[in-house]
């Protein structure tokens, strides 16, 4: 096997490969070439070459939410470093394990004019859980004899060593991005035959707090008391929560359980349709509605309804239930369980009683009544980006991975019920529409399960480059919906939407077609204008596995936004 000549390289990949990470994205360059031919040289590595940063890093990302284990990102110099930014910050928020390794020039390099130089060290200090600066390390030679000099060389792989160990388990244990920075010295090329390091590896640690029955006590009575419960679950990966826990929250008639299409959890008593359920209640419903003890699970939530329903009408208690961390999201936070939702539930319900009440069955009629008319709306609907997902959404092959674009996209998924067992993803960490693409294809191309990400217009053609990859599996499939703009500022209060200005800098409007794109890239494009359009274009896409395929469905850009409006006075 090939090594680098360069130490800190070899003892960057012997390190990644003790702490189980197997998956590297490298974008191509000249400063990372000894860790390129570290990482790509090693049988326990996948490694895979994308050349637009924005878009690897995204990648990377949608690897590492479907494997659930860290992936290393390697780029070179420069304002490569910066376009990873969008991810990280994803990850971030996110709580997903990315591993940054960035090149970089000596420190005596920098600022003297150098090309392709920037400050790099702590880039990435307001989203980043570590960084690890690491010093650049001369290649030990036959001439190199001064012991002043090879001390110097043993301190700094000393602190090198420390440094990307720190950097890899922090990732490992509180599960989202670090940053090591790599300053090389030239020659970038040379290699050896043998290894000529063995750093020593320092493992994670994992040490969650232990919760005593004593510290669970006064909320358990507050529990064993309150007859409006609620529990409302944000993002979370797929199995996160075992079912029995479910099953006990869904048929305690005392408790309503509001999920969203990005929890994964699933039970026939869950309100999964947040907006439908409350999006059209007046003062006295709110009061009805609101809990006396709330217990939130996991990552951001999507609906503005019930942020704004849970700060104005707030629970008394509200209990968050994270290993990692809380955000006071309804402004009445009491207390934070560093435990998972497994751990937790197994203890709290050995504590807990039933209440008699009427809480869940009341809501239940509401949500029955709703359903109803949200059936019989559908029926009259014109065509429109609503009856578009109406299609789209139940004609989606069982246990396919779904990935959702931000934006309009995520929240007309939300408008309707999803099979169990879809898995379904959507960046919610921070909400962007920039890396939508790239992170399913990332996911994509690490299972054999069909992948279909479904996206709007302008998140799609803001991430097109995710095309330019040279790994995208032929069951893959995108759906975009182009309402030729950014159809959900039309639904924004107190906007011009008739102005000229309003469809240039807001709505952004535009002619664009994915055709071209799909001729490029070797994608199968299909098209889509009407409802039957969509429904015969679904039966191809999803027949078709002999090539990535595009589906493209048009609709009327001034239509949606009345159609959507009107839909939450019909269901009243």
């Amino acid at each position: 096997m090939s090594h680098s000549k360069i130490p800190v390289a070899q003892s960057i990949v012997h390190l990644c490969i003790s702490k189980g990470i197997q998956n590297v994205v490298i974008s191509p360059g000249s400063r990372n070439a000894p860790l390129t031919i570290e990482f790509i040289n090693h049988p326990d590595i996948t490694a895979y070459s994308i050349v637009d940063e924005r878009c690897a890093a995204f990648v990377g990302l949608g690897i590492a939410q479907q494997h659930r284990k860290p992936v290393a990102l390697v780029c070179t110099s420069g304002s490569a470093l910066l376009n990873y930014y969008p991810a990280i910050a994803e990850a971030c928020y996110s709580d997903i394990p990315l591993i940054v390794i960035s090149a970089d020039r000596p420190i005596e390099r920098i600022d003297i004019g150098d090309g392709q130089t920037i400050r790099q060290k702590n880039v990435f200090e307001n989203h980043i859980l570590y960084s690890a600066n690491l010093y650049s390390e001369l290649v030990p030679s036959t001439e190199m004899s001064d012991p002043k000099m090879l001390q110097k060389v043993k301190e700094s792989r000393r602190h090198n060593e420390q440094e990307i160990n720190k950097a890899l388990n922090t990732a490992i244990e509180q599960q989202g991005p670090v940053h090591i920075n790599v300053p090389f010295y030239e020659p970038l090329y040379d290699t050896v035959d043998e290894k000529t390091v063995r750093p020593i590896t320092i493992s994670p640690k994992f040490n969650l707090p232990e919760i005593t029955n004593e510290e669970l006590l006064p909320f358990a009575e507050l529990w064993n008391t309150a007859k409006r419960k609620m529990i409302l679950i944000g993002v979370m990966a797929p199995n996160s929560i075992e079912q029995y826990f479910l099953d006990t929250l869904g048929s305690s008639e005392d408790v309503v359980v509001f999920t969203e299409t990005t929890s994964n959890v699933h039970h026939p008593h869950f309100f999964t349709r947040i907006d439908n359920m409350i999006g059209s209640l007046n003062e006295q419903g709110f009061k009805d509605l609101q809990p006396e003890i709330l217990i939130t699970l996991g990552g951001m939530v999507v609906s503005k309804k019930i942020k704004t329903f849970l700060r104005n009408f707030q629970p008394l208690h509200h209990l968050h239930i994270d290993d990692k961390k809380a955000y006071d999201t309804y402004f009445c936070l009491n207390k934070h369980f560093k435990k998972s939702a497994n751990d937790f539930f197994a203890q709290f319900m050995s504590l807990t009683k039933p209440v008699s009440s009427n809480y869940q069955e009341q809501w239940l009629a509401i949500r029955n009544y709703r359903d109803t008319r949200h059936t019989t709306y559908l029926k009259e609907m014109p065509w429109c980006d609503f009856k578009a997902f109406e299609l789209l959404m139940k004609a989606i092959p069982k246990v396919s991975i779904v990935h959702l674009g931000n934006s309009s996209t995520v929240r007309y998924a939300q408008l309707f019920k999803q099979d169990a067992s879809l898995s379904i993803y959507c960046n919610r960490g921070t909400s962007g529409i920039d890396g939508s693409t790239s992170t399913a294809i990332g996911c994509a191309m690490s299972t054999e399960k069909q992948t279909i990400l479904i996206t709007g217009d302008l998140s799609f053609f803001y991430d097109s480059n995710a095309l330019w990859n040279n790994y995208i599996p032929n069951n893959f499939k995108i759906i975009v919906i182009n309402n030729n703009g950014g159809g959900i500022f039309r639904i924004l209060p107190n906007r011009d939407k008739d102005s000229q200005n309003f469809d240039h800098y807001f709505e952004t409007v535009h002619d664009l077609s994915a055709k071209q794109l799909c001729d490029m890239y070797g994608f199968k494009y299909l098209l889509a204008t009407t409802a039957e359009e969509t429904a015969n274009a679904q039966a191809e896409l999803y027949e078709n596995n002999d090539q990535p395929t595009l589906l493209e469905v048009v609709t009327m850009r001034k239509m949606n936004d009345k159609v959507l409006l009107e839909y939450f006075d019909f269901i009243k």
